[in-house]
């Protein structure tokens, strides 16, 4: 007779579904669920002062991140992960060939119209290298990213038309035009913080194969080995 699934397996695996159609990380999806009972349970009690409470608690479990509610992202702002970052040196330095060559592997390779090698900080987005913007676009503001995505669930993030995915059917760059469809493969620092991504998108849909996903882990691992070399 086959293994019957523990518990804390059945509920891994459910978890990781809703999620994944809620178009949230594990972490997103539990907060909104905690902060929908909490509410639920204080509102039945609730004194006066709790009222600024239920109302962030209100914005969480039916709309708003935390981020969105306290102004601060826990992986995002993390200093930690903000020192790896700094400590590349590759913020606002200057375009390199070695880099260049790596995201123009990426849009021969998977056919797209561009590409880049993303930096993400706390208030930007920063492109160590990028194919497909006006010429001198070097970085964007926070909320025109959507390699934040991959950063803060800390692995890839994978859209075929992001018109209609629940996390970024009304992003910035998906209504003006700029992007359809997205790949993202994090970049890691030795201390398993991610710090960016290697990333291609398009403007229109696509159908991301196995092969192509490889190879932009691929093409990861190689901006990651020259990044830090030296760690």
């Amino acid at each position: 007779m086959a293994d019957i699934p523990s518990f804390d397996e059945q509920l891994d695996r459910a978890l990781r579904a809703q999620a994944s159609r809620s178009g949230e990380s594990i972490d997103v999806y539990v907060q909104k669920a905690v902060a929908a009972r909490l509410r639920k349970d204080l509102e039945a009690n609730a004194e006066p002062e709790m009222q600024v409470l239920l109302d962030l608690l209100k914005r969480i479990s039916e709309n708003a991140s935390i981020a969105e509610v306290t102004g601060k992202h826990p992986i995002l702002d993390d200093p930690a992960r903000l020192q790896a970052l700094r400590d590349t040196g590759l913020l606002d330095s200057d375009a390199e060939p070695s880099y260049d060559r790596i995201v123009s592997m990426a849009v021969q390779a998977l056919g797209v119209s561009s590409a880049a090698i993303s930096l993400v900080d706390d208030h930007r987005q920063f492109f160590k290298s990028v194919i497909g913007l006006p010429d001198g676009v070097r970085e964007t503001t926070l909320d025109r990213s959507v390699c934040r995505y991959a950063v803060a669930r800390g692995e890839p993030l994978v859209v075929e038309d992001a018109r209609v995915h629940p996390l970024l059917h009304d992003h910035p760059a998906v209504l003006d035009g700029t992007l359809v469809s997205y790949a993202g493969i994090p970049l890691f620092a030795p201390s398993g913080l991610a710090i960016g991504t290697v990333c291609v998108w398009d403007g229109q849909p696509r159908q991301w194969s196995t092969g192509h996903l490889q190879v932009l882990d691929d093409l990861a691992q190689l901006v990651s080995e020259r990044v830090f070399a030296a760690a």
